[in-house]
């Protein structure tokens, strides 16, 4: 079998080595583009895209369009992490509000019936750095995790295609058991 490729879309991360280390841990190539650098489409070179974090731009709808766009069209299984799922939120209509700052290690609860959490307990530790949370799912999406903190720790589409974070699962090891069970959707 092919090894499968992954398009990890790099929106200013501070751990891309560390995200793209856990997909190549994983069986999987990447490449990375930037964001204002997106291929109009895939062309069949990739399996699955995968957005990192960002820098606070996931307001920006019109910077982000032409990568909205590529996640939308592409027919692939999608990841956005921490900014990256926050960029899809609100290309989608949802809210970010500030809230506090976390750093570190939280704990989030999982719905289980979903395949992407069928590597871990329905009780996960992640980890976080961020202040911007997403108040609830928008439209054509789900929460399919959650916190204290936040009532929308993980996202679905409801088509099951695209997924989000607000951890950065490029850390920690129930992050690593995740992502194992997004390539699951790709293989």
């Amino acid at each position: 079998m092919t090894q499968p490729r992954v398009l990890v879309v790099n929106n200013g991360t501070l751990s891309l080595k560390q995200l793209r280390s856990r997909f190549e841990e994983l069986g999987s190539a990447t490449d990375v583009v930037d964001a204002a650098s997106v291929p109009a489409g895939l062309d069949g070179r990739y399996q699955a895209i995968v957005l990192s974090g960002t820098k606070v731009r996931a307001y920006d709808r019109e910077f982000y369009k032409p990568l909205v766009d590529l996640v939308t069209s592409a027919g692939v299984p999608v990841f956005g992490i921490c900014g990256g799922m926050q960029i899809l939120a609100v290309s989608a209509g949802g809210r970010l509000a500030e809230g506090p700052q976390r750093v570190g290690g939280f704990t989030v609860q999982v719905d289980k019936e979903d395949p992407l959490f069928t590597h871990v307990k329905p009780s996960v530790t992640v980890f976080h750095r961020h202040t911007l949370y997403l108040q609830e799912a928008p439209e054509g999406y789900r929460s399919i995790g959650r916190s204290e903190h936040a009532p929308v720790e993980f996202l679905r589409s409801e088509d099951g295609r695209i997924y989000g974070a607000q951890a950065h699962l490029e850390f920690r090891q129930d992050g690593l058991e995740i992502l194992r069970g997004f390539t699951q959707l790709y293989r």
